[in-house]
């Protein structure tokens, strides 16, 4: 059987979920695209649905494709989307991202699709920091959401190892490889990482550049491969 009416209740959650701006209560997410969804099925993700476009020969319930494309919340549509449940963890190692204020969905995912590039056990996202499972991020992880376990965390307390805060223009110059557990700590894209943040970590370290700053995702992408330089951790 095919859907074929605006009004069904499974469209109308991904409608809504497709252009969410806070996070869901029930905890679902969604994930547009035959990329992404394989990635949810590559990583043993099962969907709560599953929807895929009459005759595109996509696993899934099939709907009429001007259905999907209504509630898609991708400017040429998608073939297939599917609603999954968010999974927290906690903080793990060896090499650990720990986000603080970093509101941009698409630095979050782009953080990290590099986290799962270079082998990081996690990344956790503070105060302040867009959800890793809203839409844009999502995207912008490009499958990563579903293989890194993603954590929270009020501040760096607790987090693995010795925690390296980021700091434009301070501190030591950034050296790899990483001597035993670490987490990177990452702030803000403006404003950087509060000094109570930076004070509470056992290092300050920045990335020599000749500009003034990185953005957030870039200065994570660049600190997650100096300090896995020589094998690392992937």
């Amino acid at each position: 059987m095919i859907i074929t009416s605006t009004h069904n209740e499974k469209l109308k959650e991904i409608r809504k979920l497709a252009r969410r701006r806070e996070r869901d209560a029930r905890g679902r997410f969604v994930a547009e695209g035959e990329d992404l969804v394989a990635a949810a099925s590559r990583a043993g993700w099962p969907a709560t649905h599953l929807l895929a476009a009459a005759g595109s020969g996509l696993e899934g319930e099939k709907v009429e494709q001007g259905l999907l494309d209504d509630v898609s919340g991708l400017g040429s549509g998608s073939r297939t989307i599917g609603v999954y449940e968010a999974r927290w963890s906690a903080p793990v190692g060896p090499l650990c991202v720990y986000l603080h204020g970093v509101q941009d969905p698409g630095n979050v995912g782009t953080i990290l699709r590099s986290a799962l590039a270079f082998g990081a056990g996690s990344v956790v996202v503070g105060p302040g920091c867009a959800d890793p499972f809203g839409p844009k991020a999502v995207r912008a992880s490009m499958g990563a959401i579903f293989a890194v376990p993603v954590a929270r965390a009020a501040g760096v307390e607790g987090l693995p190892g010795e925690r390296v805060a980021l700091v434009a223009g301070t501190g030591e110059a950034l050296r790899g490889p990483a001597d035993g557990e670490t987490t990177i700590v990452v702030g803000a894209e403006r404003a950087g990482l509060p000094a109570e943040v930076s004070g509470a970590c056992e290092r300050v370290a920045r990335i020599p550049i000749a500009a003034e700053s990185l953005n957030a995702a870039m200065a994570a992408t660049v600190a997650l491969y100096e300090l896995t330089r020589g094998g690392g951790w992937s």
